[in-house]
């Protein structure tokens, strides 16, 4: 495996190449694609791509996106700057990152590409393929959210169907006491125990005002949805856990009530961090998100706000009554910091998106060689490609969470999952069977798009 840096307009760009597997020269392109954050060695080493690779003796490549990782120029974070970070020019950097590879290693039409990408970057790994299929011949798109929407409140709708499955460990019983414990605080801060409150949830702050407060209610919020988004993947507590901690009727926990219990779970998960209490100052998130210096730790939050802002919504609200948390996570609190970090009107946002899906296609893209894969617990399926049809190939994991098909055929932990794989792979072969008749019978002077 090499890492290389390619310098790309405006500023480095870092891809890594593994050409351990690729039987030369005609052996396809597998690449994988970066999303709102850095590359890994890992990316080109590891993962049901890689085993698939080693398979068909594919050139692995990884390449980041630009304004995330180590693709960051000095002054890349400054609001003027941002002004080119889209998924548009991402795939036009795609687009050249193929020319200059084709050119180091000699690739002609003999060697199909085939992207890979999930989530945001299983989004752009479906666009590609959509926007340049002459460069790609097939796609992989896993949990790929590519329909933008302004109020993503299905989100919450999903994350508590998912504490209520059963197949997954959840409960109804588990969703009423999560609904509960949330009422309970806010009942509280209601009648103002703020210092209380505080105390219970070892909050760095008091939360005084209506902005810290909804701070608060997100930040306990997420310990949820982080779990419902990323159940078994590597997350501390699987839905089962997270379940059994809110119900559980044994043991000196018995009669502990919902609030008490949303206490605990608060305490095990700052026991696995090196935060000392619970952030809930929403003076200190502008300020890090105003952050433009480089090496900031939590410096791609900036930029996945800002595309957001100008491209996909995505905001995870909890203003209908079947999101088991609080109201106070509302459309307004989150659209707000648009213009409040970087001076994008938050009217502005309805026509970004717009234009987002117009350009892309939203949930009905009427692409060719896409595969969508997504999972039945996962939140973000609701923004994805679910139902196949003629144009449209997919496979529906139904326990399986985010992005779950990625990681390794040997860490599946359900035969849904296994299966689900012998289906991709199967694909994936089938794309490359057809590539190599289409090669035969044009005699390999194009691959058709």
């Amino acid at each position: 495996m090499s890492l290389c840096l390619n310098l790309l307009p405006l500023l480095l760009q870092k891809f890594l190449v593994n050409e351990a597997h690729w039987q030369r020269p005609d052996g396809p392109v597998f690449l994988f694609i970066g999303g709102e954050g850095p590359i890994f060695s890992f990316d080109v080493l590891a993962g049901h791509h890689v085993e698939m690779a080693q398979q068909h003796g594919a050139l692995l490549l990884a390449v980041e996106h630009r304004f995330y990782g180590d693709s960051i120029n000095p002054d890349g974070l400054k609001t003027e700057s941002l002004a080119d970070l889209s998924s548009q020019q991402a795939l036009a950097d795609l687009a050249t990152f193929h020319g200059y590879i084709c050119r180091s290693f000699n690739l002609s039409s003999r060697n199909p590409w085939i992207s890979f990408g999930g989530s945001y970057s299983g989004a752009l790994s479906a666009w590609f393929r959509g926007k340049f299929p002459s460069l790609v011949y097939a796609a992989v798109a896993s949990s790929a959210p590519v329909k933008a929407k302004l109020d993503f409140s299905e989100y919450n709708h999903v994350v508590g169907l998912s504490l209520k499955s059963v197949a997954v460990g959840g409960s109804e019983k588990c969703w009423a006491r999560v609904q509960q414990a949330f009422a309970a605080v806010e009942a509280e801060l209601l009648t103002g125990n703020l210092s209380q409150v505080a105390g219970d949830f070892n909050c760095c702050q008091i939360p005084k005002n209506l902005d810290d407060q909804i701070e608060l209610m997100q930040n306990l919020a997420d310990l949820f949805m982080g779990t419902v988004q990323y159940n078994e993947e590597g997350v501390l507590l699987s839905i089962k856990e997270l379940c059994d901690l809110m119900t559980n009727v044994s043991g000196e926990d018995k009669d502990m009530d919902a609030y008490s219990r949303l206490i605990k779970l608060t305490q095990v998960y700052r026991s696995s961090t090196e935060d000392k209490c619970l952030d809930v100052s929403h003076e200190e998130t502008i300020k890090h998100l105003m952050d433009t210096s480089v090496h900031s730790s939590r410096r791609a939050e900036r930029q996945w706000t800002y595309q957001t802002c100008t491209e996909f919504g995505f905001y995870q609200t909890c203003e209908d009554s079947t999101c088991p948390f609080s109201g106070l996570i509302n459309l307004q609190a989150q659209t707000k910091l648009c213009t409040a970090v970087f001076g994008i009107s938050q009217h502005s946002l309805p026509s970004n998106i717009a234009f987002t899906n117009s350009y892309y296609g939203g949930d009905e893209p009427h692409t060719h060689r896409v595969l969508y894969i997504n999972g039945g617990i996962d939140p973000w399926k609701e923004l994805s490609v679910v139902q196949g049809g003629e144009e449209v190939q997919s496979v529906f994991i139904e326990d399986a969470a985010h992005c779950a098909d990625m990681s390794s055929r040997r860490v599946a932990k359900r035969d849904s999952l296994r299966r689900a794989r012998q289906e991709i792979e199967k694909q994936v072969s089938d794309w490359l069977r057809t590539a190599s008749l289409e090669k035969m019978d044009k005699g390999a002077d194009g691959i058709k798009p």
